[in-house]
C-alpha cells in the first residue's frame, strides 16, 4: 500500500490532507480486503441475482469499480467512458488496480489541489465544490456499496464477511 508514503509525509500537512490521503489508503486496502474475501466464491454465487439495489455482488462491485473511474477522471481532469467489464476476475482485477492509482494519485497532491474547485457539468447533476468534498464522496460511496455487497452476501448464504471499517484500518490494519 502507499500508506509508508503517507506516514513520512504527514508531518507538515493539515488534518483536512491527511484525512484525504489516509482515507485512499483506506479505501484501497478495504477493497483490497473485500475481493480477497470474494475471490474464493463461485462466480455463479456472485452473480446470482436479488432484491437490492445493484442485483448482484458483482454488479454491484461493477458499479464501484465505475464510479471510482468516474471521479478519478474528474480529479484528474481526463475523460471518463463507460465501459462494460468481463468476468468477475476482471472486475476484481480493475478494482484494485483502480483503487491502487486513485490512492497514489490522492497521496501525491498537496493542500491546494484539495482546496480548488471544480466545476462539473453532467447529465446528473451540476456542482462547484472543492476536490476533498469530491475525494469524500467517491470513498463515503465506495463504503456505502461495500455495505450492500455484504448484505447480498448474507442473502446468498456467505457469511464471514472481514471488517473493513475505517476504525478497524486505523487501529489494527494500517
Amino acid at each position: 500500500m502507499i500508506q509508508e508514503q503517507l506516514t513520512a509525509e504527514t508531518m507538515e500537512e493539515t488534518s483536512l490532507v491527511y484525512l484525504m490521503k489516509n482515507y485512499a489508503n483506506y479505501n484501497f486496502w478495504a477493497n483490497l480486503t473485500l475481493v480477497n474475501w470474494l475471490k474464493p466464491h463461485p462466480e455463479a454465487l456472485l452473480e446470482q441475482e436479488v432484491l437490492s439495489s445493484f442485483k448482484s455482488v458483482k454488479l454491484t462491485l461493477a458499479h464501484i469499480l465505475q464510479a471510482q473511474e468516474y471521479w478519478y477522471s474528474i480529479l484528474t481532469k481526463t475523460e471518463f467512458k463507460f465501459r462494460e467489464y468481463g468476468s468477475l476476475n476482471d472486475i476484481f482485477d480493475s478494482l484494485l488496480k483502480q483503487s491502487e492509482n486513485l490512492a497514489t494519485y490522492i497521496t501525491a497532491i498537496g493542500e491546494n489541489k484539495f482546496n480548488e474547485k471544480t466545476e462539473i457539468q453532467s447529465p446528473w447533476f451540476t456542482s462547484d465544490f472543492e476536490n476533498f468534498e469530491y475525494v469524500l464522496h467517491v470513498f463515503n460511496h465506495s463504503t456505502y456499496h461495500r455495505g450492500q455487497i455484504i448484505t447480498i452476501c448474507h442473502n446468498l448464504g456467505i457469511t464471514g464477511a472481514p471488517m473493513t471499517d475505517y476504525n478497524f484500518y486505523n487501529v489494527v490494519a494500517k
